[in-house]
């Protein structure tokens, strides 16, 4: 109830009096604003428009030009984490999210479990009388969770929220998302063929919850967090958007640097003097070789075209999202409610140097722990963008849009945690079109939106004492811009790399994130004086060796408050005996002591995190069927056209493909299938031997009933298919195919009955088919 009852209850209800208020929920405060918070993926301060960059970003200038531009606002250097903050208030290790949730590991600060101790902030408005919406990327869903029947709790409904619609996990394909709706998965509503994009779906859907709240609550204030798939991998945009930037990068990224550095100082992003850093600024030895950047005069002819490409199309990307959000802001503008919406625009980590010195046609290698291929790179250049790619640039790319800092995403150096943001509020900021140059940090939104809307943030939450917040409002900035910063401390960490930054001073480790070094105890902490030194061009630690020593001190009492230990520096690429250590770390679901999963058709995809494992080892599928002359159609499917495998029925042929990260050729094995009857088909893959990047070597063997029908050898990935999405699917294959024998239809299974599908990851021998079968239904 919001109050006591204060009725009156007699015996007949003719005697008795009612009390309607005692049940109804609570008010926002009078002319509380609606908040809209727009969060994009990898961006560096320097790629878009409104700090002095080349892409074009109209919608973020009109609300620049209405409101502030902040140029030294921080985040964790890394998505899931700083995503944390922004639902919480609290340091990204508080909420479990030392980094990603697909990368989380069993420790308190690394698990991906947001306490209930951490309180959301939609939980909180909501309590307060917000209508609270989710669109877009949810990476804050625990690995273990993502499946269709693990508990709801961690999913936005659990966590204050009115309403989801998007897609769980860190990236997803933008022409075939892998979609979720409040707590159950979905398709998506029309094609690519049909004009479908992510970014434009997800306008349409926010646009929608907010329309059908206004419609039946008018007075009632809403909290949107608007999350696009922009500007994260796989770099995705309409064509017309990617020829608006024919040419724009053809100069390189080194030239960038030095044409955008004096743009951001006369716009006052940054102040007078402030100097470019080196291109490589980290010692050999101390980092990732996959963090370098390949001077751009090293390049071929071929390579800097494709380079160009791809810094094109990542631009396209970015500037159509914006273009979408501007669609949400003209129907605010239209509708009369944008002059009291609260609007926050930002980007989650500095731009992502995930896409090697040589960029990718499909990041997905990188979660399948194989190096890319420059050649197959060359070879599809013009299909950058579009769906025969899953595209990242490279490094070079990376640190431009990150001038004038060192480093990128991942980072604890600017490159990696200082972020663009604007905020607007008409009716609340009486400043336009102004700079702030106040210090803050992601931890610091939540309580700038609290105080925004005049709610306090409880000490008990639905009986739970809650954590302190980490941050501090921001709100004194809105009309103060001579005002000096209310924050005095931040400590950093990711991966490894460490930094804590204070009253002006800033200390670094020289050890790159997940450089596999470890040694943390040898680290050597470099010094920078922000306050003066911007872009920490200057390391001052010899002169300044008291300093250090303060803010490493302060590092360690930071990190202990704040579940930071134990240190993960994996090196995950490059060096395989980390890579599996780091596999052998994640969330697994456990094996049944049979070592056989059964799956079943009609249901919906399972996460690849939790379905049965068949990367590095030897496995079994065995499919239960009964067929028809017109049988046709996919048994079991997971991945996608960049890695995976299936198993189907066309052309009265079964066929099973193994699409090793989207490299050509793809591994198929057909035979002719039986015309009638209840048979099962079966795929037998017996690991011999491990390649020179740990890839599974052996043969594989299709088999109808207990006849061997087919054999060749092939390898299978260690890793992943995919990040995320793409998961296991039984009966059909999800939005792209695995298959290019299939490729652009669910093509699901039809002209007859598929009863179920175990997969089997025990190391017997394939023996029997039909009896091990009938053991596994027993088993059932």
């Amino acid at each position: 109830m919001t109050r006591e009852f204060q009725g009156r209850i007699e015996l007949d209800v003719r005697d008795s009096q009612g009390d309607w208020e005692a049940f109804l929920p609570e008010k926002a405060p009078s002319g509380a604003p609606n908040v809209l918070v727009v969060l994009y993926d990898d961006t560096g301060q320097a790629a878009w428009s409104p700090y002095g960059g080349r892409i074009s970003m109209p919608t973020m200038e009109r609300l620049a030009a209405n409101g502030l531009t902040y140029t030294q606002w921080h985040t964790t250097a890394l998505c899931s984490p700083t995503r944390s903050t922004l639902l919480t208030g609290r340091n990204h290790h508080l909420n479990g999210f030392a980094s990603i949730s697909e990368s989380s590991t069993g420790f308190p600060g690394y698990s991906s479990h947001i306490p209930p101790s951490n309180a959301t902030m939609p939980a909180v408005l909501r309590e307060a009388g917000w209508s609270t919406f989710w669109v877009g990327k949810n990476h804050n869903v625990p690995i273990d969770e993502w499946t269709s029947g693990a508990s709801k709790k961690r999913w936005p409904l659990g966590q204050g929220f009115d309403r989801f619609y998007g897609f769980i996990g860190g990236e997803t394909n933008n022409w075939f998302p892998s979609l979720a709706e409040d707590n159950r998965y979905v398709d998506q509503p029309y094609l690519p063929e049909d004009g479908y994009h992510l970014s434009k779906d997800l306008a349409d859907q926010a646009l929608r919850m907010i329309r059908d709240s206004k419609q039946t609550e008018p007075e009632k204030p809403w909290y949107l967090w608007f999350c696009p798939g922009a500007n994260h991998a796989p770099h995705h945009a309409p064509q017309e958007y990617i020829d608006k930037y024919r040419g724009v990068f053809d100069d390189g990224y080194e030239a960038y640097r030095e044409w955008v550095l004096p743009r951001m100082i006369e716009r006052g992003i940054l102040p007078e003097g402030t100097e470019l850093t080196p291109l490589n600024p980290m010692p050999d030895g101390t980092f990732s070789e996959s963090d370098l950047v390949r001077p751009w005069d090293e390049l071929d002819e071929k390579e800097r075209a494709m380079f160009s490409r791809m810094a094109e199309v990542y631009a396209a990307m970015s500037e159509y999202t914006d273009a979408q959000v501007g669609r949400i802001i003209d129907y605010l503008e239209e509708s009369g409610q944008l002059e009291n919406t609260l609007v926050v625009y930002c980007a989650d980590n500095g731009a992502s140097g995930e896409g090697s010195p040589n960029g990718s046609v499909n990041e997905g290698k990188i979660f399948g722990g194989y190096p890319d291929d420059l050649e197959q790179n060359l070879s599809m250049v013009d299909e950058l963008g579009g769906p025969n790619t899953y595209g990242h640039y490279p490094t070079g790319w990376a640190a431009a849009f990150s001038t004038p800092y060192r480093m990128f995403k991942r980072y604890t150096y600017e490159g990696g945690v200082s972020d663009p943001l604007v905020i607007s509020w008409p009716a609340g900021i009486t400043a336009r079109g102004q700079v702030r140059d106040q210090y803050h940090h992601c931890t610091d939104i939540v309580p700038t939106i609290l105080e925004a809307c005049g709610v306090t943030f409880p000490d008990v939450f639905e009986g739970v004492e809650q954590t302190p917040l980490s941050g501090v409002s921001m709100a004194y900035s809105f009309d103060q811009g001579d005002a000096p910063t209310a924050k005095r401390t931040q400590y950093y960490e990711m991966f490894g790399n460490r930094g804590l930054w204070h009253d002006g001073w800033k200390a670094v480790t020289e050890h790159g994130p997940g450089s596999g070094h470890s040694s943390f105890d040898d680290d050597r902490w470099q010094l920078f004086h922000t306050d003066t030194d911007r872009s920490e061009a200057h390391d001052v630690s010899a002169e300044h060796p008291e300093k250090v020593e303060e803010l490493v001190a302060l590092w360690f009492e930071e990190a202990r408050a704040n579940n930071v230990l134990p240190l993960n520096d994996l090196q995950i690429l490059g060096n395989p005996e980390d890579f599996e250590t780091f596999i052998k770390m994640e969330f697994h679901v456990p094996v049944p002591p049979s070592g056989q999963y059964t799956y079943y058709p009609g249901t919906s995809e399972i996460p690849e995190r939790s379905a049965a494992n068949v990367h590095g080892v030897s496995y079994k599928v065995l499919a239960d069927v009964e067929l028809t002359p017109d049988s046709e159609g996919v048994v079991f499917a997971h991945g996608s056209r960049f890695g995976g495998h299936s198993l189907f029925l066309k052309d009265g042929k079964v066929t099973y493909a193994y699409n090793f990260l989207g490299i050509p050729p793809e591994d198929r094995i057909s035979a002719e299938v039986p015309t009638s009857g209840r048979h099962v088909l079966g795929v037998e893959f017996v690991k011999e031997e491990t390649g020179p990047h740990r890839e599974g070597v052996g043969p594989l063997r299709l088999y109808v009933d207990d006849e061997l029908v087919g054999e060749q050898r092939i390898r299978t990935v260690l890793g992943h298919f995919s990040l995320c999405g793409e998961g296991l699917c039984i009966g059909y294959d999800s939005g792209d195919s695995v298959s290019s024998a299939y490729v652009g239809s669910r093509f699901p299974f039809t002209g007859g009955v598929l009863h179920k599908v175990v997969f089997d990851v025990a190391d017997d021998a394939y023996v029997d088919v039909q009896a091990h079968l009938a053991a596994a239904m027993a088993r059932d």
